[in-house]
């Protein structure tokens, strides 16, 4: 394995291959894409040049053609005036063994030279010298595939995701979640834009190259809001190496950032297992899949996880990631109950006993004893576990406020919440599980203020209005609570036909003409898929018909619907608190009264 430094005293005046190469008089680059191709970066790094280095750019007065072209011999000129410091000069090394030696003469060079040209710099002796390192939080932005090969693009992603858990997992730093930063891909903000829509001090970018059984890792920190470049390196392995590679890149920038990082955290970076690289690919692609949170999406990710285990049965990661979309099948009411929580919860006990250190299978087993063992005790236990391991884990903290409104800590629940969403700020499922703590705590007020401050950001999201129905609905808008189901149903693909009957059952019928056509929905659905009792119990509750809300509880109960572990604090059950047979479902469940 490889490591690559860039220091920013390296005068090295030799351009890199490709400006050597393509040069030539009148040559022209017509768009930021060949300019960034031809420099050997991504579009980003490129367009911080132009504005921090200078990079000869122009710009077409009209728009017929590309709004920016470059040519190559002005770029090799500026390149070989200077800035050839921004190229990562490679130390070469012959086996293993002369590796730290080597490593040790390069740092002192480093060393030597940042000293000399710091010292010889006017007013160096005024700057605080630690105030680069001055980071206390980060997104690792999305890693660009450098392969050339769409095909590879899961692989850049798989990388992207694995830094981000692992500096996750460092005390004292925190990491914005893979959901919200993925959402820069492609993206052509500044990093100042994304430091203030992030609130964070600083971001990872770089580039994954995966080719002929190697990898290429390379990875800058950016002071994010001063839009300036702090550090850079490579690695190169071979693809067996892929979990040290990405152990090196947080040990580097642990150090770069002065982050301490914990003996037990040190030993686990220090010795990463060799992988697969066929099973390392199986499981990138099978937490792509788990990642889109669609129904097939899971489906698929349950395949790829499976494969990678046929081939590695003592890979922990992959049967997290098999819990993790039992789990979803689970929650978003795609599968029966009984189907898949069970064997959730038997992926994460095998990962657990194979490793006991990953957070995200703490995660998946505390959610099954939630959802369907309502093991109370157990499951607390679980989720504070999880968050000791990786205190950025946006989910766990996600699940535990649920636990924890169920319990009727709402306090503790609404901060949990709070910290899951500042944790994952652009991701839907976080404002509108937030707004659901507000909804079950009667705060409905706030809930509403929550979704609509965040709307904006997730138009799209069909449970957003599902929220948003529920909240209306609370505060007595029958109008505006089915006009934000409508929106669910147009947004889930429901046909036009059907979007239009709910309002017209309720423009004929009011609140029970809307909740009959809707009961009606239920039951014709319920000859195709899999509905839950929970959803008719909540229909039969708002027209009144008890008994068959009661009934539909109790078969609720019986497939282990998750929302049973709300009945106590959820307002929908408020009609039928009383009820002998509503307490005796409480009583079973052993739920705080």
């Amino acid at each position: 394995m490889r490591k690559e430094s860039f220091p920013e005293g390296d005068r090295s005046r030799e351009p890199p291959a490709g400006l050597r190469a393509a040069g030539g008089a009148g040559e022209r680059l017509d768009s930021w894409k060949e300019i960034a191709a031809y420099l050997k970066r991504d579009v980003r790094t490129v367009h911080r040049w132009e504005h921090t280095e200078g990079l000869p750019v122009h710009r077409h007065p009209h728009q017929k053609r590309g709004s920016v072209y470059a040519f190559k011999p002005e770029l090799d000129t500026w390149w070989n005036d200077g800035h050839s410091r921004l190229e990562l000069p490679a130390v070469r090394r012959s086996s293993w063994r002369g590796r730290w030696q080597l490593l040790l003469m390069a740092g002192t060079l480093v060393a030597i030279s940042v000293l000399l040209f710091a010292f010889g710099t006017p007013g160096f002796l005024h700057r605080p010298f630690g105030a680069r390192r001055n980071i206390q939080s980060l997104a690792v932005l999305p890693l660009i595939n450098l392969s050339g090969d769409p095909n590879q693009e899961y692989f850049a992603d798989g990388v992207t995701e694995a830094l981000t858990t692992e500096l996750g997992k460092l005390s004292g730093l925190r990491v914005i979640s893979r959901t919200s930063a993925m959402q820069y891909k492609g993206s052509k903000k500044s990093m100042p834009e994304i430091a203030r829509e992030l609130d964070v001090d600083a971001v990872i970018e770089g580039s994954v190259l995966p080719s002929r059984g190697r990898v290429r890792v390379t990875a800058q920190l950016v002071d994010a809001r001063a839009d300036r470049h702090l550090w850079a390196q490579a690695y190169d392995g071979e693809a067996q190496d892929v979990l040290a590679l990405q152990n090196n890149v947080v040990q580097a920038i642990a150090n770069e950032i002065e982050i301490k990082i914990k003996p037990q955290e040190q030993a686990r970076l220090a010795a990463p297992r060799r992988i697969d690289a066929e099973v390392y690919r199986l499981y990138v692609i099978g937490r792509f899949f788990w990642n889109k949170r669609t129904e097939e999406g899971q489906r698929q990710a349950i395949d790829y996880f499976q494969r990678a285990l046929a081939i590695d049965p003592d890979y922990a990661p992959a049967y997290t990631g098999l819990g993790d979309a039992y789990n979803l099948l689970g929650d978003w009411w795609w599968s029966p109950p009984r189907d898949v929580y069970p064997k959730a919860k038997e992926a994460a006990r095998r990962a657990l006993q194979l490793d006991d250190s990953l957070a995200e299978a703490h995660t998946t087993l505390a959610e099954a004893c939630y959802t369907f063992d309502w093991d109370w005790p157990t499951c607390g236990t679980e989720f504070r576990r999880a968050i000791e391991l990786n205190p950025n884990y946006a989910t766990a903290h996600l699940w535990y406020s649920e636990y924890l409104t169920s319990m009727g800590r709402h306090t503790e629940a609404i901060a949990e919440g709070k910290l899951a969403q500042q944790l994952d700020p652009l991701s839907p499922i976080m404002t509108t599980c937030l707004a659901g703590r507000y909804y079950r705590i009667r705060q409905y007020d706030q809930g509403l203020r929550t979704m609509q401050d965040s709307l904006p950001l997730f138009p799209d999201f069909p449970r957003a209005y599902r929220e948003l129905a529920l909240l209306y609905m609370a505060k007595g808008d029958a109008s505006q609570a089915v006009t934000s189901y409508q929106k669910m149903l147009q947004l889930s693909g429901a046909h036009p036909a059907d979007v239009a009957a709910a309002g017209q059952a309720y423009a004929k019928g009011g609140v029970k003409g809307f909740y009959s056509w809707n009961l009606a929905r239920l039951k014709q659905q319920s000859r195709q898929q899999y509905v839950s009792p929970m959803d008719f119990a909540f229909t039969y509750v708002w027209l009144g018909q008890k008994d068959r809300a009661i009934d539909s509880l109790q078969k609720a109960f019986q497939e282990r619907d998750w929302r049973m572990a709300e009945i106590t604090v959820n307002p929908d059950w408020d009609p039928l608190r009383f009820d002998p047979r509503f307490q005796e479902l409480v009583r079973r469940m052993n739920l705080p009264q």
